[in-house]
């Protein structure tokens, strides 16, 4: 019996951090292994034309995020990694919801409302980006796909245009179940209160960072004028973002980090969550994977992408009357 698709992909828009990997990539790999998948990773180069990017880095930071998937954990054997750009099915799939979906559903996208708050010329990419959002996920018939709290309203626009697109044309696409994943608050070492973001990089953590940078920036972590470990994110902003951090790369539940480090003050446990921070990130800093053969693994996730994404444009083009 074949396993149900999931789906997922993560942005390339330059250096990778620890959020990148305690909100995404760390989850990846523990559903590829959960053997209950036929698990899809792209790299959405597409989606990341919405931020400002250099051309000359792109095709740079699309295989840094790939060598990053092989080094987290990602096996090419169990699941199909793969550029998003190589599959332009994806882009004509998107069309088509643009010419369905209610402009009113993407105005009221939060994170639209979010990004645009502050922007003198919204781009137009950035309201129907989930309409792309959704063009990759149904056009590959995904069952289920992992998202955080923050993607699940994106997820339903995405199974409102399968039923809109089904009760229209006939039964086509298959209606996606999310797969809330537990995601840590990554914030910043340096404001607690702002999310950690390659654009603070003092206070981010970068997968490639080297052991004196990690041991740097976490000793030099925002905590408070007390000293004990304990969560509380009202009053000890910093020392609960830092626990967050730790409970999710040791697999810990904050209640035992609490109870590890009573009475024992920040020095050791920032000393001990440097170790396991090392530990964790090595694996980035020590991945050495000749271009060559991510550029097969690429080549190879795609010939498989593309012949189910054919497949359904066929389908979608003939119920359409286009072919």
């Amino acid at each position: 019996m074949a396993k149900p698709i999931l789906i997922s992909g993560i942005q390339p828009t330059g250096r990778l951090h620890l959020g990148n990997y305690l909100g995404a990539l760390k989850n990846f790999v523990e559903l590829q292994n959960s053997g209950k998948y036929d698990c899809y990773f792209f790299i959405a180069d597409y989606h990341s034309l919405t931020a400002d990017f250099e051309p000359a880095k792109k095709s740079e930071e699309v295989l840094d995020v790939a060598e990053a998937y092989l080094a987290a954990g990602l096996d090419p054997k169990k699941s199909t990694v793969f550029v998003q750009s190589h599959v332009p099915e994806s882009t004509e799939l998107a069309w088509i919801f643009n010419a369905i979906a209610p402009i009113g559903e993407l105005e009221r996208m939060t994170q639209f409302k979010d990004k645009s708050a502050n922007q003198e010329s919204v781009k137009v990419g950035l309201l129907t980006y989930p309409l792309l959002m959704a063009a990759d996920i149904l056009l590959y018939d995904a069952k289920f796909v992992p998202v955080g709290e923050d993607q699940i309203q994106h997820l339903e626009l995405t199974r409102a245009l399968a039923r809109k697109f089904n009760n229209k044309f006939g039964q086509t696409f298959t209606e996606p179940q999310a797969l809330l994943t537990k995601t840590p608050r990554v914030m910043s070492l340096n404001n607690p209160e702002k999310k950690m973001s390659k654009s603070l990089p003092e206070g981010c953590l970068f997968l490639d960072d080297s052991p004196r940078d990690i041991e740097s920036k976490i000793k030099r972590a925002v905590t408070d004028s007390g000293s004990e470990v304990k969560f509380n994110l009202q009053n000890k902003p910093g020392v609960s973002s830092l626990l967050e951090i730790y409970s999710a790369l040791s697999d810990q539940p904050i209640s035992e980090l609490e109870k590890k480090y009573a009475g024992k003050g920040y020095g050791q446990f920032k000393a001990d969550l440097v170790a396991a921070t090392d530990k964790a990130l090595k694996p980035f800093r020590e991945s050495k994977i000749p271009e060559k053969k991510l550029s097969a693994i690429l080549s190879a996730g795609k010939t498989k992408a593309k012949k189910l994404a054919s497949a359904k444009m066929k389908e979608v083009k003939k119920k359409l009357g286009l072919l």
